[in-house]
């Protein structure tokens, strides 16, 4: 297959022409929990002592949110940012979403989602589910869902920069780093790989 460029610098290529917007497209990991865990914490707080869901509901509904949580992470990164379109404008969108990373995956300013993009698309999918959910059962879904993101941002993270001892991880860094630096076509999933799996597109590590 075609060799991709891939960095090995920690640093990244700018992407923007002013300041304010290069700012904007850069984030430390940890940005995310201040953002979302207190979200988290308060549509919890909504579905339990507001609209008093029963503990099993809340338990049920946020189960279907983790659920939909992995194949929404893995339907995104497979058919939304492996998406490459052919227009001059539309290549320019895709690598600032996600070619930048895959050019310069040890960038560490580029590896969570920055709240520029991560706020907009998290109302756009509340919005979208509150078409099907209301209610108690919309806040335990919605917060499971927004718990399995962040667990994907900062694993992501990790998976990049930390050195995993336990069996589970190790297996999980190796599926994202052949994901990197063997093939791109495959493996898709980075919290889990159970949809690669389903969907034929893991690796054969034998």
């Amino acid at each position: 297959m075609k060799k991709q460029f891939v960095s090995n610098s920690q640093g990244s290529v700018r992407m923007f022409k002013y300041d304010w917007m290069e700012a904007l497209s850069k984030v430390h990991y940890t940005v995310p929990l201040y953002i979302y865990i207190p979200v988290i914490l308060f549509l919890s707080w909504q579905a339990l002592f507001v609209a008093q869901l029963s503990l099993l509901g809340f338990l049920g509904y946020a189960a279907l949110g983790l659920f939909i949580w992995t194949l929404t992470e893995y339907v995104l990164h497979r058919f939304v940012f492996h998406f490459v379109p052919k227009a001059k404008w539309a290549l320019r969108l895709h690598f600032i979403f996600h070619g930048v990373h895959h050019d310069y995956p040890n960038d560490a300013k580029r590896l969570v989602m920055p709240p520029s993009a991560s706020i907009p698309m998290a109302t756009i999918l509340y919005l979208l589910f509150s078409l099907v959910l209301s209610g108690g059962p919309l806040y335990a879904f919605f917060a499971a869902f927004l718990t399995g993101y962040l667990f994907y941002d900062i694993f992501h993270y990790a998976l990049h920069h930390f050195n995993f001892k336990g069996s589970f991880w190790k297996k999980l860094k190796k599926h994202h780093m052949l994901h990197h630096y063997a093939d791109p076509s495959k493996g898709y999933g980075v919290s889990s790989s159970l949809w690669d799996k389903i969907f034929r597109s893991d690796f054969d590590k034998k």
